[in-house]
């Protein structure tokens, strides 16, 4: 089995870093020139006495900002639990360090530059999802990794990792480019991973979810929708179900994944910008290139698409139909109208979903493997469900089709009884429903900003009225992240994962993108007409109808003046500044 170095000292000169593995009889040492930039394989022995010294947990990679490079390190990690033996860790804390002794050689503007891209890495960093292992693949479902070649064990972490799901392949180029020093790095991934040990009928076995966020056609949420022209679908997710009982284990995978033909929905200051469905592009090309790697990849294609049948939405679900009707075989499309069918709180008729796909759920199975290591049964497809989002509706309706997999499962494994319901289990059914809940939680803050919708469902099985109010607050900060404060974020995956790159020799670089003096002022104008309105309420003239004459005077200025912001809301939001216009749109 493939392994990487766990333990980590970080030496660090004026001239070098030294990166020292400190795993038991590790002697190897690799030594990053801090003017070169190059990276070399030394021995313990070389390390010199007047560095400084701290512990690391690994490296994440390094970047290139306009200061020059710089070192991306993991300063403290957490345990999550162990998956067949391996430990497996999530990343707490980082630190960014510089090559670079000084920055008193860049100009006031270039420094101002540097210190937004260190705080977009930052911004990445800090949302919260990564998770590693030293010496397991984690980017790799159970089934695949059963589907592998000797030659393919005995690869490093980097060589064999699948580049959807490892966030750190960008930062890791040039490590990955030298095999000797592949030790020193290993795969990252973003999504989410609880792992819990659980006891029905008195037997103890380990139950896990992994949700593994894909770094082709990342974004958020209303400046990434649809594909790429290579047919990425953006807030794709690969979620696989995981139980370990007396040395045998079963799969069970899903994914989800933003409609996957070329739209938009770029924000407006409007509460639910109208979708656009692009006319001059040849959706079929994309849409075929997506579903023919999925299909290599998971097996035949159930798409369970949950967006609204009216309003908005219904062009979105159309074109997505006539897609499919458009394509040879291997798919099957199920259209469920979420929002109508569960409206008036009216959440049991999901199992109507449920019971439509049952048949070709117990077609597609699991994956199994016994407790003497033989592979006993192999999944043979997936269903891959979207909303708009791919969170909140999806969320829910991947819990429950995860639920009906794992009853199976316990059954064979001899966990459950014959006739017995894990939704009678109250101890497991409380440690499913919540680790559910967090999976949709931890998914829409990385896309969308905030934690999920709709997640009192997930955690108790019922639609409550305080998970309404409190998916009303989630909405309203929802729609403040999207309008102010995304592009921002856009501008920080993008350069995170190299979607765009610093480059020194440029003069100007896009940050620096002047609004009209109008888009400035006309935000002041509104503020003081509506405040001087509530002023006139307040403070009323010697007579009314002169008071009214203010009122209406004030009002009809700061309501001129939100129509004029609203009509050409696309100016005043926060729009990314490091990618092409054409390319987000």
């Amino acid at each position: 089995m493939a392994s990487a170095y766990e333990r980590f000292n970080l030496h660090a000169t004026p001239e070098k870093f030294y990166i020292e593995a400190c795993d038991d009889g590790a002697n190897d040492v690799l030594v990053i020139d801090r003017v070169s930039a190059e990276m070399t394989l030394a021995g313990i022995k070389d390390i010199p006495p007047s560095g400084v010294t701290r512990p690391i947990c690994g490296i994440m990679g390094t970047t290139r900002l306009v200061a020059g490079m710089y070192l991306i390190v993991i300063t403290r990690k957490r345990k999550v639990g162990d998956l067949f033996g391996h430990t497996v860790w999530k990343a707490v804390e980082f630190d960014v360090i510089s090559y670079k002794k000084t920055i008193l050689h860049l100009t006031d503007f270039q420094m101002q530059d540097n210190k937004t891209f260190l705080s977009m890495l930052s911004n990445v960093l800090n949302t919260d999802g990564f998770y590693f292992c030293t010496d397991y693949d984690l980017t790799h479902t159970q089934q695949r990794l059963s589907n592998t070649s000797p030659d393919f064990q005995e690869m490093s972490l980097l060589e064999r990792a699948d580049q959807r799901f490892m966030w750190n392949g960008n930062l890791l180029r040039e490590i990955t480019a030298q095999p000797e020093l592949h030790k020193f790095a290993f795969p990252v991934i973003h999504g989410f991973i609880v792992m819990k040990p659980c006891c029905i009928n008195g037997k103890v076995f380990e139950w896990i979810l992994i949700s593994r966020r894909s770094c082709f056609r990342a974004g958020v949420r209303y400046y990434v929708r649809g594909i790429d022209s290579e047919g990425h679908a953006a807030n794709f997710v690969e979620t696989e179900q995981i139980v370990q009982y007396n040395n045998a284990q079963a799969s069970f995978v899903q994914t989800r994944g933003s409609m996957p033909f070329f739209w938009s929905q770029r924000p407006n200051l409007k509460y639910k910008p109208k979708p656009q469905i692009s006319t001059d592009t040849n959706h079929m090309d994309g849409f075929r290139r997506h579903f023919e790697s999925q299909v290599l990849i998971y097996g035949k294609q159930v798409i369970l698409n949950l967006v609204n049948q009216k309003g908005s939405e219904l062009p979105l679900e159309q074109a997505f139909a006539k897609m499919v009707n458009g394509m040879e075989d291997g798919l099957k499309y199920i259209a469920f109208d979420f929002h109508k069918e569960c409206s008036k709180m009216r959440w049991h008729r999901l199992q109507i979903l449920v019971d439509a796909v049952s048949d070709m759920q117990d077609e597609f199975g699991y994956f199994m493997v016994s407790s003497d290591g033989k592979v006993t049964s192999e999944q043979s497809g997936t269903f891959r469900s979207n909303c708009m989002d791919c969170l909140d509706r999806t969320n829910v309706i991947q819990s429950l089709l995860a639920r009906r997999s794992l009853q199976s499962q316990l059954q064979r494994m001899g966990v459950l009884h014959v006739g017995q319901k894990i939704e009678e289990q109250a101890d497991f059914e409380k440690i499913y429903k919540n680790a559910w809940a967090d999976n949709a939680n931890a998914c829409a803050k990385q896309y969308a900003g905030t934690g999920a919708l709709k997640t009192d469902f997930t955690r108790t099985g019922n639609r409550t009225h305080w998970g309404l109010v409190m998916d009303g607050w989630n909405s309203m900060i929802r729609y403040y992240k999207n309008n102010f404060s995304d592009g921002f974020r856009q501008d920080s995956i993008d350069l995170f994962l190299g979607n765009y790159t610093v480059d020194e020799t440029d003069g100007l670089m896009p940050l620096h993108v002047q609004k009209d003096w109008k888009f400035l002022l006309l935000p002041v104008i509104m503020v003081v007409a509506f405040s001087m309105c509530i002023i006139c309420l307040l403070m009323a003239g010697d007579t009314w109808t002169e008071t009214l004459a203010y009122v209406l005077f004030w009002g009809i200025a700061s309501a001129l003046t939100a129509a004029v912001i609203l009509v050409n809301g696309r100016e005043f939001v926060d729009a990314p500044k490091l990618v092409q216009k054409e390319k987000m749109d």
